[in-house]
């Protein structure tokens, strides 16, 4: 990779901590992603209007990639509502770069060199380690107040101890969001390189993959919907746009650089988020992610080494 697709990647990756922080501090999930999601669709509906369409072969990932964005979101709703941002954050981006070297080797016959898969391999050791510190003594938050999809507070409380409460619960959305995170990056990796526009393609991405939970939200909320909104529109909002910019730059990237070390450098946004975490609400971070840290920008210094 070269220093300006490495810098456009980490620009990414610490806008994309930033807009998951932004969608976190609200309570109400629902209307978090719902604001997230319209405000990504309305910057992709603008971009669209000077972007040029892009090609016929890249409209089945399109269309695939934007309901996989939904499932990630949805995925993602679920671990805010149950766990600790430092906590899931980490999870659900963590599992995806091994998974995508493992489908980008098979579906798009981009074999990692052996620098390359060490890099991955101790940068996910890494991220393991940020993810896993702490998930045996705090457990879950709970739903922490948060509305779900009907409107009604949820009242469950998260695991205070080992494998109590919504640990298990949250771990295994945060799992599943990392699934869906890789298969969207494979699906997008193939699409924007026969879009002929990366621009274009962005743009009707957010469009297609931000109408999802607000028409759900719609349906579910109906006149109390503005309402709700209303309190929480700017920050919403503002993630929204923050969310189109960070996925805008790393599909940029793919088009200048193999997948692997793309989704894995992206996933240095786990530091920035564990730090968010630990300043802004008042989660642990602890020597031993600190250390785990320190694993992640090695394996970066292998990949980047390699390439």
């Amino acid at each position: 990779m070269t220093p300006v697709v490495v810098a456009a990647v980490l620009a990414a990756a610490l806008t994309h901590a930033s807009w998951n922080a932004l969608a976190h501090g609200i309570k109400d999930q629902l209307l978090a992603f719902t604001l997230v999601g319209g405000g990504g669709a309305l910057c992709g509906a603008a971009l669209a209007c000077f972007a040029p369409l892009p090609a016929a072969g890249a409209w089945p990932a399109l269309v695939a990639s934007g309901a996989l964005h939904v499932v990630y979101q949805a995925l993602l709703m679920r671990s805010f509502r149950l766990g600790e941002f430092g906590q899931m954050y980490p999870i659900a981006r963590g599992t995806a770069p091994l998974v995508v070297t493992v489908l980008a080797a098979v579906f798009v016959h981009e074999m990692p060199g052996p620098w390359q898969l060490a890099g991955v391999l101790l940068a996910s050791a890494g991220l393991v380690g940020v993810a896993l510190w702490g998930l045996r003594g705090t457990g879950g938050k709970g739903a922490k107040g948060a509305e779900d999809g009907s409107g009604k507070d949820g009242s469950g409380k998260g695991g205070s101890g080992e494998g109590g409460g919504a640990q298990g619960p949250a771990l295994a959305a945060a799992v599943g969001t990392g699934l869906a995170i890789a298969s969207y990056t494979v699906v997008d990796g193939v699409g924007v390189r026969a879009s002929g526009t990366a621009l274009g393609y962005i743009a009707w991405l957010m469009i297609l993959e931000g109408i999802g939970i607000p028409l759900w939200a719609l349906a579910t909320r109906r006149g109390r919907l503005a309402a709700q909104l209303r309190p929480i529109a700017l920050r919403g909002l503002l993630g929204g746009a923050l969310s189109v910019l960070a996925y805008g730059l790393v599909l940029w990237a793919q088009t200048r650089a193999p997948l692997a070390p793309v989704a894995a450098l992206r996933e240095s946004s786990i530091i920035a988020g564990a730090a968010i975490g630990a300043l802004f609400f008042k989660e642990r971070f602890g020597w031993p992610r600190t250390a785990a840290s320190v694993l992640m920008v090695g394996g970066i210094a292998l990949m980047l080494h390699g390439t």
